[in-house]
C-alpha cells in the first residue's frame, strides 16, 4: 500500500471529530509530500532542527506539531511556525515558549504532558503538580502562550487492559480540570493514541492522535 492508501484509510477510519498528526520524524520530504498531496495537512515531528528544515523545503499551509521532548534552548528556532507544541512538562518551558512567541509577535498553543505510564522513562506532570502550575501567578501572566489540552503516552506493552487503564485514567484529568478557562488555558484537545493504540485511545476519549508508522510504514 502507498503512503496515500495508508492515510486514506486511516482517515475513514478516524471519526470526524479527531485531528490526525501524521508523525513524519526521519521521513524525508519526498514522502511527507505524498501525505500533503493525499490531503494531509497537519505534521508531527520530534527534532526541532528537522522540522525548521521540512518546514523551509514543503509548502507554508503545513502545521506542523512538535511532538517530541523539547530542550528550552531550542525553542527559538521554532517560534516563528510551529502550530502546536505537544510536550511541555514545566512551567520553566512555558516561560521560554511564551518569551520566544512574544518575539515573534505570536500566541504559541500548547499541550501539557501527563505523566501516565509506568515506565519511569515518559516525561511529563503529575495531576497535582498540573493543577498547581495552572493555578501559579507565573502562569496567568503568560499571555503569548495558550495551553489548549492535555498529551499523555501510555506504557508500552501489549496488555489492553493496562492501555485502557492509563487512557482513562488522562480523561479524567481532563474532565477534572476543564475550569477555570482563563485567555491562556482552555482543554478543549486530549491527545493519546499512537499507531498501535489509536483505536483504544479514541474509545477513552482521545481527539487527537498521533500516527506515524501506519502511514509511512516502519521506521
Amino acid at each position: 500500500m502507498s503512503i496515500q492508501d495508508n492515510l486514506l484509510q486511516i482517515k475513514q477510519s478516524l471519526p470526524a471529530s479527531v485531528t490526525l498528526v501524521a508523525v513524519s520524524k526521519t521521513k524525508p520530504v519526498a514522502d511527507l509530500m505524498q501525505a500533503y498531496d493525499a490531503g494531509q495537512r497537519i505534521f508531527g515531528e520530534n527534532k526541532i532542527q528537522e522540522m525548521v528544515e521540512k518546514y523551509e523545503q514543503m509548502p507554508k499551509d503545513i502545521a506542523w506539531h512538535m511532538i517530541g521532548h523539547v530542550q528550552s534552548n531550542k525553542v527559538k528556532f521554532m517560534a516563528p511556525f510551529v502550530a502546536l507544541i505537544h510536550g511541555v512538562d514545566s512551567l520553566k518551558l512555558l516561560e521560554e515558549i511564551n518569551k520566544q512567541a512574544l518575539k515573534n509577535n505570536r500566541i504559541i498553543d500548547c499541550l501539557l504532558q501527563i505523566h501516565i505510564a509506568e515506565e519511569e522513562t515518559k516525561f511529563g506532570l503529575n495531576e497535582a503538580e498540573l493543577i498547581e502550575l495552572l493555578q501559579s501567578d507565573t502562569f496567568k501572566n503568560l499571555h503569548n502562550i495558550k495551553v489548549i489540552g492535555l498529551m499523555g503516552m501510555a506504557t508500552f506493552t501489549e496488555s489492553q487492559s493496562q492501555i485502557r487503564k492509563e487512557f482513562q485514567y488522562l480523561k479524567t484529568i481532563f474532565d477534572n480540570n476543564q475550569q477555570p478557562t482563563t485567555d491562556n488555558c482552555q482543554l478543549t484537545t486530549l491527545s493519546m493514541g499512537m499507531s498501535g493504540d489509536y483505536q483504544l485511545a479514541i474509545e477513552c476519549g482521545s481527539n487527537m492522535v498521533r500516527i506515524g508508522s501506519s502511514i509511512f510504514g516502519g521506521r
